[in-house]
């Protein structure tokens, strides 16, 4: 199936949805280059729609919202606000508790001095930057490899346009 090019033959976003991948990755790099300059600027366009959906939403639900967790005793979580029609909306603060490192070594030092197992209560992560194992003494990377597994993220690519002369 061939796309249907604008009357610039450029191809468009909505093109792409009736073309294989193998045709879209034959495209001249230049439509290819252009394809991703629309899609950047979609996206961007979605986040803004979204943003700006969700700034009505809390301002319609936001303080009923708050005011139901205030009377349910509690700061996060989801409460539910019934609409007409049946229509409910279900609004939701999670909670995103972080911790100060060195404070929970000390707390699990404690547990320890009881002489009760810390695993019991956390479990404990161990991290190393890739950067500072990448400068370690050979001996030392060596001692930690048996430890490491290098998974790879999702390929990412973007076209660099030649810059003008």
């Amino acid at each position: 199936m061939t796309a249907t090019p604008t009357p610039t033959n450029r191809v468009t976003l909505d093109a792409l949805t009736a073309m294989p991948v193998g045709e879209i990755a034959n495209l001249p790099v230049d439509q290819l280059a252009l394809l991703l300059d629309d899609l950047a600027e979609e996206k961007a366009r979605l986040k803004r729609l979204d943003d700006r959906l969700n700034g009505a939403l809390a301002l319609r639900y936001g303080e009923r919202a708050q005011t139901l967790r205030r009377d349910q005793g509690k700061l996060a979580g989801i409460v539910r606000i019934e609409e007409a029609d049946g229509f409910v909306a279900v609004c939701d603060v999670p909670k995103k508790p972080e911790y100060d490192q060195e404070k929970l070594r000390a707390a699990i030092e404690t547990i320890r001095s009881w002489g009760s197992n810390p695993d019991d209560y956390v479990t404990t992560e161990i991290k190393v930057s890739e950067t500072k194992y990448g400068a370690w003494p050979p001996e030392i990377r060596r001692l930690f490899e048996p430890a490491r597994t290098v998974r790879l993220g999702k390929p990412s690519f973007r076209i660099e346009r030649p810059t003008p002369r």
